[in-house]
């Protein structure tokens, strides 16, 4: 299967621009109901097996609909990928969910920008430019303010399992923009051969660590449901096609998404937002939209001030 070289993204007009946008967006929008769904309908104290439900039905429901498997070098590179972006970052997300409040481990998700932009240097030897690099500090601060305070608890695994789940899904995102992707193969295709690789590896994992799965109730079945569907294999296929046509350093921060639909969630389980949350909010919109956008010229900014 020959390899789509990885190159920049194609052209595109301003109008399709936004269009890839938006849709890419939807991705980490729904992963913001993690949390919530973690905390409010899946059995507490089973990250692994959390994680095993909603990758490997995902999985093999994505292998069925494509009917497409790797080959070549490509079985190892789904199989890197897949540990990543999901084998790795799905439990550490669970544990993160149910160790901290969903804030803070939303918080730790936020700082993936930076971590992309770094990781990008050494990989892709691509040098993101002062303005993404301060439009992604001011993305943290701006999520920080919105999800943390005084009664924020930092439990120190559940901010290890934060860190350790963005950092696999920077690595992952940097090794897509890498690697580009096979000829004849979608981005349905890519997610399923991610989350069918990323739920095998869990497989033995949560049934010798965690043991039987736990009791599954009418509320519990409804989250697996949703993380898997919603969140799993129809998230990472708007994902992974994103990742295909944008710019590493314009996709990277539109997970700043997640922990904001979090706080809108946590709003609409009776939480409220002070002034200072609400400019946090605020600077993370203006933030991510920010960074889809390219710095502005010398000869542009001389324009403006002769105004």
């Amino acid at each position: 299967m020959a390899e789509r070289p990885p190159g920049p993204p194609l052209r595109a007009s301003p109008a399709q621009q936004a269009a890839v946008v938006a849709l890419t967006a939807l991705a980490p929008a729904s992963w913001g109901s993690t949390y919530a769904v973690t905390t409010e309908l899946l059995p507490p104290g089973h990250p692994l097996f959390s994680a095993l439900m909603r990758a490997l039905p995902a999985g093999l429901l994505g292998l069925a609909i494509a009917r497409v498997l790797p080959r070549g070098d490509w079985w190892w590179k789904a199989a890197v990928l897949g540990v990543l972006n999901i084998g790795v970052l799905y439990p550490l997300l669970f544990v993160a969910a149910q160790r901290l409040p969903g804030g803070v481990a939303a918080t730790l998700g936020a700082t993936q920008p930076l971590l992309v932009a770094g990781l990008a240097i050494a990989v892709l030897h691509d040098r993101p430019t002062l303005w993404r690099w301060g439009w992604g500090v001011i993305g943290v601060v701006g999520v920080g303010l919105v999800v943390l305070g005084p009664a924020a608890r930092l439990d120190p695994v559940g901010v290890f399992a934060g860190l350790g789940g963005t950092a696999a899904m920077a690595a992952g995102i940097v090794l897509m923009k890498r690697w580009g992707r096979p000829a004849g193969a979608g981005p349905l295709t890519l997610a399923g051969w991610q989350l069918t690789a990323g739920g095998l590896l869990l497989l033995p994992l949560a049934l010798a660590i965690e043991g039987p799965p736990p009791g599954i109730d009418a509320g519990a079945a409804v989250g697996y449901l949703w993380l898997g569907s919603v969140g799993g294999l129809i998230a990472h296929t708007l994902w992974f096609r994103g990742i295909g046509r944008l710019p590493v350093g314009a996709s990277a921060p539109l997970v700043l998404l997640s922990p904001l639909v979090a706080a809108v969630v946590g709003i609409a389980l009776g939480e409220s937002l002070s002034v200072l949350q609400s400019l946090g909010f605020v600077l993370a919109l203006a933030a991510m939209l920010a960074a889809q956008l390219n710095a502005p010229s010398v000869e542009q900014i001389r324009a403006g001030r002769l105004r």
